[in-house]
């Protein structure tokens, strides 16, 4: 049972918490729970900016692009984590394997440089108010959203064809809860150091790059913050710096840590969890961060609410 890459493995079988069967049925509930609120939540940030015509500026076409990516982000991977937690061993084809590789790539590449775009918004409004509306302009979203897009899309394109392009003699169990590249390199039958080499550095350019970035932006904005007047308005500054930067650093932090080292000491089940940091918990959280606690998102959701109301009483 030959493959063309010459790779007797035609199936894997995700382990998923194997080691843990008596957990396995609370982390089907609890991550059920978390994919139905992820899904709705970005759901409704997409639906609420898509229809309302005073949302269409940078700030919430940034967030209605990140919403895209989260709500796309959990269908990829949610539904085969809760099959795998629904059983002790999950199949998962060749190919089915390699399209999850490519859109987790994909969808996490384009949210890297996605929130370095968004950091550097909120940078240019809040540091130059007066020229925001020519530093921001059509033209540079435009160019901000498609440069994020098309990175992730060749980010995924490279890393996947590079992956799977290695020879996998068995054993074909993936000690995951889904197809990410560092457990699937594990069982590549060839030597990987160049691979791992390119990993190294893309990690560096793709996560740790915009993260820097972000970083100083924050400062600057930091900065800007303290030489506010009003103090009511500095404490809501801060607290909307503070949740940005807490959703970034968990994404980017444990994404760096997944994948600096294909190969690094960490324990299976460390891996796991670091995995489930950034691929279940910045999707659900990034709704409330970002949107849900802001006021013209509040008061477009209340007016869509209103209006849906009126249209059923007739």
């Amino acid at each position: 049972m030959k493959r063309h890459n010459q790779s007797s493995v035609v199936e894997f079988i995700l382990l998923g918490f194997s080691n843990f069967p008596k957990l396995r049925e609370q982390l089907f509930g609890v991550f059920l729970v978390i994919y139905l609120v992820t899904l709705m939540g970005n759901a409704t940030i997409i639906v609420i900016i898509s229809l309302e015509q005073s949302l269409h500026v940078p700030l919430y076409l940034f967030l209605l692009n990140l919403s895209v990516v989260d709500w796309s982000f959990s269908i990829v991977i949610m539904p085969e984590m809760l099959m795998v937690l629904s059983s002790e061993k999950t199949m998962i084809t060749f190919a089915g394997c390699f399209a999850q590789m490519y859109f987790i790539l994909l969808f996490g590449g384009t949210e890297c440089f996605l929130l370095g775009a968004m950091a550097y918004d909120r940078f240019a409004a809040i540091c130059s108010p007066l020229s925001y509306p020519m530093i921001m302009n059509k033209r540079v979203f435009l160019k901000l959203v498609m440069f994020s897009w098309v990175s992730g899309i060749m980010v995924a394109t490279v890393q996947t064809s590079w992956v799977f392009s290695f020879p996998f003699c068995g054993p074909n169990e993936i000690n995951h809860l889904f197809c990410e590249t560092p457990p699937v390199l594990e069982l590549a039958c060839a030597d990987t150091f160049w691979f791992e080499i390119y990993a190294f550095t893309g990690t560096i350019l793709i996560i740790m790059v915009p993260f820097l970035l972000i970083l100083l932006s924050y400062i600057r904005i930091l900065f800007a913050i303290l030489r506010m007047p009003s103090t009511t308005g500095r404490q809501k500054a801060f607290s909307t710096c503070a949740s940005h930067l807490t959703s970034v650093t968990l994404f980017y932090g444990t994404a760096s840590m997944t994948y600096l080292q294909p190969k690094s000491g960490y324990s299976p089940e460390t891996k796991k969890l670091m995995s489930l940091a950034y691929t279940l918990l910045t999707p659900l959280l990034n709704p409330l961060i970002y949107s849900l606690r802001n006021s013209e998102m509040k008061r477009a959701l209340l007016k869509a609410w209103r209006r849906k109301v009126h249209l059923q009483t007739f």
